[in-house]
């Protein structure tokens, strides 16, 4: 069969998707108890099953308890940032030579998965490691990478980004305003 539908779709990607999805070893998603149960997702590996039993491990102990007191207080703990990042949980995908943790998208995939099963809408822990952290790693200088950096994989930092003006909102498209050099200095021009 898989021959087959190989010689069928002409030897494309596609029919070494669609064979190795037939072919696997992990159920299918609708042959589990329930979708939140591990190790039903082809994408995912045995390395990434147990990350995910790390992460929902740890939200389970040390967010979802104290998940009310936060949104009646209005912010997280800095307590749970630190065990964050005692736990590996964040710069997950940061490289290591900008010390983070190095590994892939799906490990990350995993942490904001997790965070929206266990309902913990306070988390900004993806804010903080897969939108600061590359702006960080990209334009960043060598001095600031190793001085900010290992602070935020450790969760000793708390990052955040805020980009608005009048008339904008959260349309990052729609801001006018720029910057353009002059000599040492940088000119701003916006609403």
């Amino acid at each position: 069969f898989f021959t087959t539908m190989k010689r069928f779709v002409a030897n494309s990607h596609l029919a070494n998707v669609i064979c190795r999805n037939f072919s696997s070893s992990r159920p299918e998603p609708s042959q589990m108890a329930t979708l939140y149960d591990i190790g039903c997702r082809d994408i995912f590996n045995s390395d990434h099953d147990m990350f995910r039993t790390q992460v929902r491990r740890f939200l389970r102990e040390e967010a979802v308890p104290f998940h009310d007191e936060w949104e009646k207080n209005g912010e997280v703990s800095r307590e749970v940032w630190r065990k964050a990042g005692q736990n590996g949980l964040l710069g997950i995908n940061t490289a290591t030579e900008h010390h983070g943790h190095g590994s892939d998208i799906l490990n990350a995939s995993i942490v904001w998965e997790e965070i929206a099963y266990a309902n913990c809408s306070g988390l900004g822990f993806p804010l903080h490691t897969d939108i600061v952290m590359p702006y960080l790693t990209k334009y960043g200088s060598k001095e600031q990478i190793d001085r900010y950096l290992p602070l935020m994989v450790n969760g000793e930092y708390i990052s955040a980004i805020a980009m608005t003006e009048p008339g904008a909102g959260s349309d990052l498209q729609g801001i006018r305003t720029n910057a353009r050099k002059d000599g040492d200095d940088y000119i701003l021009n916006g609403s």
